[in-house]
This record gives C-alpha cells, structure tokens and sequence, in this order.
C-alpha cells in the first residue's frame, strides 16, 4: 500500500520536487523521516497459479494483480520453514509491467524456495528509475501475503542489483507498520548498486561522452544534436538494437578481437582503460545511458539532467591531455539532482539487521559502490547494523546457489539470538562449505577483501 502523504493539494510528484528544492536551498538535507506502513486497505486476494518448471513439485504458487497495478507471484514451499523472502528486482525495465517478469524473477531465485523459504515478487506498478514507488509496491505485496496467505516468523526484504536501491529505501521508508510492529526483519542486498541516483551512474555519464569522442555516431554529425546527458530526445525513435548496430559500426563488439580493425581495438580498450569496466559489458552500459537517462530526465526530474562531468579528469587513454579537452562537458542541473536524490539516495537509517554481498568483479554495479553505502550507514549511526561480504565472482545478476542460503542462515541468527549472533565474514565463509553438500559448490566468499573507495573507480566531478 501507498505510504501515507501530508496533506497537500498538489501531486505527489511535486511534493516530492518542492522537498527536494528545500533540501537543496538548506545545503544540507535533512533526512525524511520514516513511513508507518498504514493499514492494509482491501486488496484482492491471489489465486492459484502455475509454479515454475523446477519448482512444481515442491511448492504452491499464487499470483494477482494489486491496486496500484504491478503484477506479482507468490511461491509457498511444502516444507516451508516459517519465513518470507520478499524480493524488490534489479533493472528496472522500461515500459509497462508484465506478468512475466515475477516469473522470471522466481525462477532465478528458486534457490530461496528449494532453501524452504516462501517468496513473493512483484513487478511493481511501472517500468523505469523511480525507487520509492517500487519499495512502495513492495510493502503493498508483504501487505497481500500477510492478509491472504501466510503469517511467516520473520520476514527478510531482498534487494537484487538496482532493487537493493529499492530495498535499502523501503527498508528507511517503512519502519513500523499501522499496529506498531517492524514489517522487515532484516534486510538482504545482493549485488546491489547502493551509491544512489547522485552517485551511481556517474561513469555511465563518462560513457557517453568518451564514446562520443572516439566513435561521433551517437549522435551522427548529421542528426539533430543533443545532450549527451539526457540520454536520448524524448521523440526519438531509436531502439537497443538500432544502438548496438551503432556500436558494432565503431567497435565492433559483435566480433572476436582478433576480427576487429586496429583502429576499432584501439578505441574499445581505451573505453576499458578509462571507464575500466570490461569490453563485455560496454553494450549494456550504453543502453542505460540511453534509455534509461531518457526515462530520468523526461519522468523524474522534469525535463532536467542530474548527471553531469564538469571537473571528471579522465585517464588511462593514449592521450589524455586530447581526450580531456575534446569530451563534451555537462553540469548537471541542481534542482534535478534533489530531485532524483529524493527518490533515489539512501539515508542509511536502517533500523534493522542489513547484510551484503558483491562479487569483486561485477561488471554492472561495483564494488566501490559497497563502500560508499557503508559510509551512508556509518553516518547515519547504523553502521553496526550492517555487515558486509564479499566474493570471487565475476558476475551480476546471480552468484552461486549456495551463497544465498548461506547468507539467509547468518542474517536469521542474527535476528533470532542478537548481537552475540552477529555474523562475520570470516564465519560466513566457513558456514558455506555446509550448504554445498545440498546445493552444489559455488562457495567464494573473500573474508578479508574490504573495497576501496567509489572514487578510486569512478572519478570524481564537480557537484551542485
């Protein structure tokens, strides 16, 4: 359900503007101060649907549709163990929600049902990068569960990669339901990209423009210019795939190295030595540069860009001195930056238990990214709620199947027996050799690693 909002005649939306032009006025934000989750207002109840393939035969699944529109997917295990993962989903996907993608979603995290946990996800109730409203759906569909389906012991809110966003907020935005109890126990954030709106994206700003300088086909000298900081126009017509035809043309992604000109090489590996993010993943970067810096500026922040690279020096190409007086250079504006940091950034007042993990060479949130969230929580004097880990992994989207069980064990412990309970990552690391024996290997966690900081990877920028 909605969070409850002051009285006011204007539209949420420009409540959400006017506090974060407050906010800017002040030059120092004063944290909004945290939701009661109101009383659960009549929601259909779910019905009886297909689980996924490898999931039938273990559990019950139940799908609907909610008030505000998302579409969500409840799977209950026949061994269940009493406690409730509810997911918040990376992406975020572009365009209306699709029944689809909750399926998606279970299916890739059936490991938390084959665990015994039950799972619900929902698709909230539009695409595009507006956090509050997801955690918002997220909370309406812990509502549906408690209402219509199960009472679980413990409910743990899971964020995967943008959705640990969704979570980390949720988790500042409901702290206590309408009779007064907690609506999360704990909070569980994989992979998560945890440096808000202001912070995240910055590198995918510095994308753009280097791209633009190397290859001059986004867009081509013969097309209507634009800013680069804005993504896209909103009237135009490109797709993903007329972009990575784009690409291919410069870079030639599509092919092996070996089948690459010089010329083409040369300028992926200066985008990998500068950007220092691997070739592999330089497509997808650039969609969202695209697409979704297009969904920002044109839904959230009122026709204005929060991103920009004023200041950015740039380094690690053949000639810097070149690159850094032939990009082009944006501010990003102020009133646009308050405005997607009031949606987007967390306070780090979280109240509950919050454990992580992040795989050292995730090519789509870094790692880096854990650090400055763990300076979020210390300044909001929470940083003794939160406990860190860190793995081997190279991926982004999943990691292995026994990691999550593993890292559900610790954060229910921790919950259920307090501080003496509390985990580290060095305990973790051991823990996980047991979950191997019922699901597989994929154990990599790196007890000692601690990340540096964001701007040791991403630099930094003139701010508002």
């Amino acid at each position: 359900m909605n969070a409850p909002q002051p009285p006011s005649s204007q539209p949420p939306r420009a409540r959400l503007a006017l506090a974060g032009l407050a906010c800017l006025a002040m030059a120092a934000c004063v944290p909004m101060a945290p939701t009661r989750a109101p009383a659960a207002k009549a929601e259909a109840a779910p019905v009886a649907a297909a689980c996924p393939k490898d999931l039938a035969a273990i559990a019950r699944c139940l799908a609907g549709r909610d008030s505000a529109g998302a579409y969500y997917l409840i799977a209950i295990p026949q061994k269940w163990n009493g406690h409730l993962v509810l997911h918040a989903h990376g992406g975020p996907t572009l365009g209306a929600p699709k029944a689809e993608r909750a399926v998606e979603d279970l299916e890739r995290w059936s490991i938390m049902v084959r665990a015994g946990y039950a799972w619900a996800g929902s698709t909230f109730r539009q695409g595009g990068v507006e956090v509050r409203a997801a955690a918002e759906d997220t909370e309406r569909l812990r509502q549906i569960v408690v209402q219509h389906v199960v009472q679980p012991q413990r409910t743990i809110l899971h964020g995967q990669s943008w959705g640990a966003s969704v979570a980390a907020r949720g988790a500042e935005m409901f702290q206590r339901t309408a009779d007064g109890k907690r609506p999360y126990d704990a909070v569980l954030l994989t992979s998560g990209v945890l440096a808000g709106g202001s912070r995240s994206y910055d590198f995918r700003t510095d994308l753009r423009v280097v791209y633009q300088y190397l290859c001059n086909n986004h867009p081509r000298p013969t097309e209507a210019q634009y800013p680069l900081n804005i993504g896209l126009p909103a009237d135009a017509a490109m797709t993903q795939a007329d972009l990575a035809a784009r690409v291919n043309e410069c870079l030639a992604l599509n092919k092996p190295v070996a089948e690459r000109t010089t010329e083409q090489q040369r300028k992926v590996q200066t985008l990998v030595d500068v950007l220092r993010i691997p070739a592999s993943s330089i497509q997808g970067h650039m969609n969202w540069a695209t697409f979704h810096y297009r969904d920002v500026v044109q839904h959230r922040t009122g026709g204005a860009s929060p991103f920009g690279n004023r200041g950015a020096v740039y380094k690690g190409s053949p000639d810097d001195a070149a690159l850094n007086a032939g990009v082009l250079r944006y501010r990003a504006d102020p009133q646009a930056v308050a405005r997607f940091a009031a949606d987007t950034d967390p306070t780090g007042q979280i109240p509950v238990p919050v454990l992580t993990v992040k795989g050292v060479d995730d090519p789509t949130a870094f790692v880096e990214l854990d650090a400055q969230f763990k300076a979020t929580m210390d300044k909001a004097g929470s940083g003794a709620r939160l406990v860190q880990t860190f793995t081997r992994h190279s991926g982004h989207s999943y990691l292995s199947d026994p990691t999550y069980p593993t890292l559900m064990a610790a954060l229910l412990r921790w919950v259920n027996e307090g501080e003496g309970a509390k985990p580290t990552p060095a305990g973790i690391a051991q823990q996980c050799a047991a979950y191997e024996a019922e699901f597989g290997k994929g154990c990599a966690f790196l007890p000692t690693y601690v990340p540096a900081p964001l701007a040791s990877r991403v630099v930094d920028r003139e701010r508002p």
